[in-house]
């Protein structure tokens, strides 16, 4: 499994599909939805527009951090 990095994601969510879209949340103010696929190596992705981490609920502990 690969780490997550190290620098903070400005906003992170737990999902349970390994296919999420973001779309930066805010309206006109967010960007293009895009589709991202979460790889089962390391169980995250990160939007390449606004850095949103997506985790995906399997590489999660029981405390809510990723494992």
């Amino acid at each position: 499994m690969t780490a997550i990095p190290s620098h903070d994601a400005p906003e992170t969510e737990v999902v349970s599909q390994f296919r999420v879209a973001c779309d930066g949340g805010e309206g006109a103010l967010g960007h293009p939805r895009v589709w991202l696929t979460i790889p089962r190596e390391t169980g995250w992705v990160e939007c390449g527009y606004c850095d949103k981490r997506f985790i995906h609920e399997d590489y999660v502990d029981d405390s809510g951090n990723a494992a």
